[in-house]
C-alpha cells in the first residue's frame, strides 16, 4: 500500500508539472532563405526536365554502366580511372530502381530495354548538379559577398550549358563537383564560426573532411580540391599559431581537431569506400586475373573453388603451380612442354636445345611442378609432411615429363644478357645437371618461415651461377608458341615482382609411379582449407592496381588537349538519333567561358597592382576588403589552377568535361569582381550607372546564349541541317550535320 502511495503522488507531481508546462505555448521558429529554396528549385527543374531523354547510351555511360551491371551481380572488377565510391553511388540508383544488371553496354547509342530504370539511374548525378546552384550561392554568401552576387554566382552556375549536359547523365563530373562545393562551404562555415569547439563548429569541420574523402572517392581528381583545402587551412592554423590571447591547451586543440577532421577522417572514410565495394563485390569475375592469387582465392567462385581447403604449408613432394606476381603482359604460370629450343635461332645464335620452360597465360596440365628434396629420389609427401623453409634448396621436377628446372650459362633465347631456363635433358655433352635452387621467402616474418601456399612470394636463385628466376615479358616466336619468356637474370638484387612467384594450386602427391602421377596431376586439386586476405592486404593490392594498372587507350576522336579547353576550341558529340538529326553535345555557354576568362585576367591584374601598391605603404582598399579579396582568389583562382594545370603533366586520353571542375571555381570569380569593380573601381553615379548596364546586357547575353543551345544540351528538339550551322560558332566545333536527300 504504501509505494502505491508513492507512486499515485508521483504520477501526481508529474500531471502537476506538464499542466504548468502547457499553459506556455510551446514555439519553433524556422529561418528559410527564400533564395536557397528558388535556387533549388530552379536547379531541380534544369537538371530533371526530361530526365529520361534520351532512352539511349550515352557516351561514357557505355563504359559506367558496364560496372553498374557487375555492381548489380555482385562481380568483381577494378576501374583503373579511379576509386570506388563513384560507381556505388550510381550502384545505388539502379538498386532503388530495381535494376537486375541485364543489359548489354557495347555501343553508344544503344536503345535501353524496359528493365533499364533510366531515371533512376541518372538521378543522383541531376540532383548533385541541381544541388550546386544553391551551394555556389551560399559560399558567396559566407565569405561575406551581398546577396546579389552570390545570386548572380548561382545563376552562372544554373545556365552553363556543359553542367547542365554532364548532370543530365549517368556520370560523375557532377558528383564530383557537388562534394567539392559542399567541402568548400563546410570549411568557410567551420572557419567563419564563433564559437570554436561548439557543436555547430565540429559539425562543419567533420563535414568538411567527409566531403573532401567523398570528393576524392568518386574521382582522383577531388584530391586537388582537398589539396587546396588543406593548404587554405593550414595558413588559417598558422595565424592561429600567431594568436597570443590562446592558451597552449586551447592552440593544441585547434590543431588536434584539424588533424583529426582533415587528415584522419577522410583517410577513415576513404578506406570505408574500398570496404563497402569489396563487401559487396565478392563474387569472382572478368577481372580477377590481373589480381594475386591470394586475393582471387578471397572471391566466390573462379580461383576459390579450385583452391578451396588446399594444403597450407608447401612440403618436399608437394605438387605446384607457381604464378608470376608481376601478371604483366599477361598473367602466366610457370610452364614447360616436350618441345625443346631450336638448335639455331633467327639471329644466328645456337640454344642448348633443351626442353623449353616458358611462362603459359592459361590454365594447363603442363603448369604443374613438384617439389623434391634434392637428398632422396622420393616425389611423394612423406607422413608426416617436411615443409620447406625459407633458405632450403629445392629441386623443381615438371610433372608431366619429369624434367628438372635448370639454367645454365647459355642465353636466353630473347633476352641474350640473362640465362635459358630450360628442363634439362642428359645429351651426355660434359653439361652436367646444375638444378638446384635456393628458396627466398619474400614475405616472410623470419627466416624461419615455412612456404606457403598462395600467401608467400618466393624468389628462387640457382645455386650455382646465382641466377634468379625472372619472367622477361617477351613473347616467344612460333616454336614457342607465343609463350611468355622466362629467364635467369644474373647477379640480380632486389624482389622486382617479375622475380616473385606464388603457389596457387597446391596438392600433397600420393603416388611415386609416372603413369599413376600424371593421372593425378590431371585430376582436380582436393578440397580442404580455404584462403582468407585481411581487409587492409586486399585494400592496399586494389589500391596498388589503381593506381599502377594502365589500358592502352587510343586517340579517340574527341579527346583534347588542356590548352583547348579555356577558349572551348572542342566539343564532345554525346549522343546522335539518325532518325530525327536530335543529338546531345557537351558545349560551354560561350558568354560565361568568356567571362570566366575575363574575370581571372582582371583578378590576377589587380592583385598585382595592389600588391605593389601596398608594398609602397598604398592601401587602395580597407585590409578587410583585401582579406576578402585575397581569400576569394586563394579560393576561386587558385581552386581553377589546381584543377586544371595538372593536366598538362597528365600521359592520359583527356576530354572536354576534365575541365568542369576547374570550370566552376572560375564561373565564381566572375561576380567577386564584378562587386569589386561596383564598390571600389567604379565609385560615382555615373560609373555605377554603365556598370549596372553593361551588367544587364551582359546577363541577357548570358540567357540568351543558354538558350540558343538549348537543344544541344537536352537533345530537344531535333534541328534543322540551318540550324545546326547557325549554332557552329567555331570551326573546330564538330557538330553532326546530316545530308538532306536529293530529290
Amino acid at each position: 500500500m504504501i509505494l502505491a502511495s508513492e507512486r499515485v503522488c508521483k504520477f501526481a507531481l508529474l500531471f502537476a508539472a506538464m499542466l504548468g508546462f502547457l499553459k506556455r505555448p510551446v514555439v519553433f521558429s524556422v529561418e528559410v532563405n527564400v533564395n536557397v529554396v528558388l535556387l533549388s528549385a530552379l536547379g531541380l527543374l534544369s537538371r530533371l526536365w526530361g530526365l529520361s531523354h534520351p532512352r539511349a547510351v550515352v557516351f561514357d555511360e557505355v563504359y559506367y554502366g558496364q560496372f553498374l551491371s557487375l555492381y548489380m551481380k555482385r562481380i568483381f572488377f577494378v576501374d583503373d580511372s579511379g576509386p570506388p565510391l563513384g560507381h556505388t553511388l550510381l550502384a545505388l540508383g539502379g538498386y532503388l530502381g530495381g535494376f537486375d544488371g541485364n543489359f548489354l553496354w557495347n555501343r553508344i547509342g544503344a536503345e535501353y530495354t524496359p528493365n533499364v530504370p533510366v531515371w533512376a539511374l541518372r538521378l543522383l548525378p541531376a540532383v548533385s548538379g541541381a544541388l550546386a546552384v544553391p551551394l555556389s550561392y551560399q559560399i558567396l554568401v559566407e565569405m561575406r559577398f551581398s546577396h546579389v552576387v552570390a545570386l548572380g554566382a548561382a545563376v552562372l552556375i544554373l545556365l552553363e550549358n556543359s553542367l547542365i549536359t554532364q548532370s543530365r547523365l549517368m556520370l560523375l563530373e557532377s558528383v564530383l563537383i557537388f562534394f567539392i562545393l559542399l567541402a568548400l562551404l563546410s570549411y568557410l562555415k567551420f572557419h567563419n564560426s564563433q564559437s570554436p569547439f561548439s557543436a555547430r563548429w565540429w559539425f562543419w569541420l567533420l563535414l568538411t573532411g567527409l566531403c573532401c574523402s567523398c570528393a576524392v572517392g568518386v574521382k582522383y581528381m577531388g584530391f586537388f580540391t582537398y589539396g587546396l583545402i588543406l593548404a587554405v587551412g593550414g595558413v588559417h592554423a598558422w595565424q592561429l599559431i600567431g594568436d597570443q590571447t590562446l592558451s597552449s591547451a586551447s592552440l593544441l586543440g585547434h590543431c588536434g581537431a584539424r588533424v583529426l577532421a582533415l587528415v584522419l577522417l577522410p583517410a577513415g572514410a576513404y578506406l570505408s569506400f574500398f570496404y563497402l565495394h569489396l563487401a559487396l563485390l565478392y563474387r569472382s569475375g572478368p577481372h580477377d586475373q590481373i589480381m594475386s592469387s591470394a586475393f582471387q582465392a578471397s572471391l566466390e567462385g573462379g580461383l576459390s573453388r579450385v583452391t578451396r581447403g588446399q594444403p597450407l604449408e608447401v612440403a618436399y613432394g608437394s605438387q605446384v603451380t607457381l604464378r608470376n606476381v608481376l601478371g604483366k603482359p599477361l598473367p602466366c604460370w610457370l610452364h614447360s612442354h616436350k618441345n625443346t629450343y631450336p638448335i639455331r635461332y633467327e639471329d644466328g645464335r645456337g640454344s642448348s636445345h633443351q626442353q623449353q620452360v616458358t611462362c603459359y597465360p592459361f590454365k594447363d596440365v603442363n603448369n604443374w611442378w613438384i617439389v623434391k628434396d634434392p637428398g632422396t629420389q622420393q616425389l611423394v609427401v612423406s607422413n608426416p609432411p617436411r615443409p620447406v623453409r625459407h633458405g632450403d634448396l629445392v629441386q623443381l621436377v615438371h610433372g608431366i615429363t619429369t624434367r628438372f628446372l635448370n639454367t645454365h650459362d647459355v642465353a636466353a633465347p630473347l633476352s641474350p644478357h640473362a640465362q635459358e631456363i630450360s628442363g634439362y635433358i642428359d645429351y651426355n655433352v660434359s653439361m652436367p645437371s646444375q638444378n638446384l635452387w635456393r628458396l627466398e621467402i619474400v614475405n616472410r616474418e623470419s627466416d624461419a618461415d615455412v612456404w606457403k601456399t598462395i600467401l608467400s612470394e618466393v624468389r628462387l636463385v640457382h645455386l650455382n651461377t646465382s641466377a634468379v628466376l625472372k619472367l622477361s615479358g617477351a613473347s616467344l616466336p612460333p616454336w614457342g608458341y607465343r609463350q611468355l619468356e622466362v629467364v635467369g637474370e644474373k647477379a640480380s638484387k632486389g624482389h622486382h615482382p617479375s622475380m616473385l612467384w606464388n603457389v596457387e594450386e597446391h596438392r600433397y602427391g600420393k603416388s611415386q609411379e609416372p603413369k599413376e602421377r600424371e593421372a593425378e596431376l590431371h585430376s582436380p586439386t582436393q578440397t580442404s582449407i580455404g584462403q582468407n586476405l585481411s581487409f587492409l592486404a586486399k585494400f592496399m593490392e586494389l589500391q596498388w592496381k589503381i593506381l599502377t594498372l594502365k589500358n592502352e587507350e587510343a586517340e579517340h576522336k574527341y579527346s583534347s588537349s588542356p590548352l583547348d579547353w579555356v577558349t572551348m576550341e572542342t566539343n564532345i558529340a554525346y549522343w546522335f538519333q539518325a532518325s530525327s538529326g536530335a543529338q546531345i553535345h557537351l558545349l560551354g555557354n560561350v558568354a560565361i567561358w568568356t567571362s570566366a576568362n575575363v574575370a581571372a585576367a582582371s583578378y590576377v591584374a589587380l592583385f598585382l597592382w595592389y600588391l605593389l601598391r601596398r608594398r609602397r605603404g598604398i592601401r587602395d582598399i580597407p585590409d578587410e576588403a583585401w582579406g576578402q579579396w585575397v581569400l576569394s582568389g586563394g579560393l576561386f583562382l587558385g581552386g581553377w589552377a589546381l584543377n586544371y594545370l595538372p593536366f598538362f603533366l597528365m600521359e592520359k586520353t583527356l576530354f572536354l568535361y576534365h575541365y568542369l571542375p576547374a570550370l566552376t571555381f572560375q564561373i565564381l570569380l566572375v561576380p567577386v569582381i564584378l562587386q569589386h569593380l561596383s564598390d571600389h573601381l567604379c565609385r560615382s553615379g555615373l560609373s555605377q550607372s554603365m556598370l549596372r548596364a553593361l551588367g544587364a546586357a551582359w546577363l541577357s547575353s548570358v540567357c540568351l546564349t543558354h538558350h540558343s543551345f538549348w537543344p544541344l544540351t537536352y537533345g530537344e528538339p531535333p534541328l534543322s541541317p540551318a540550324g545546326l550551322r547557325s549554332l557552329r560558332w567555331k570551326d573546330s566545333w564538330d557538330l553532326l550535320i546530316r545530308r538532306q536527300r536529293q530529290p
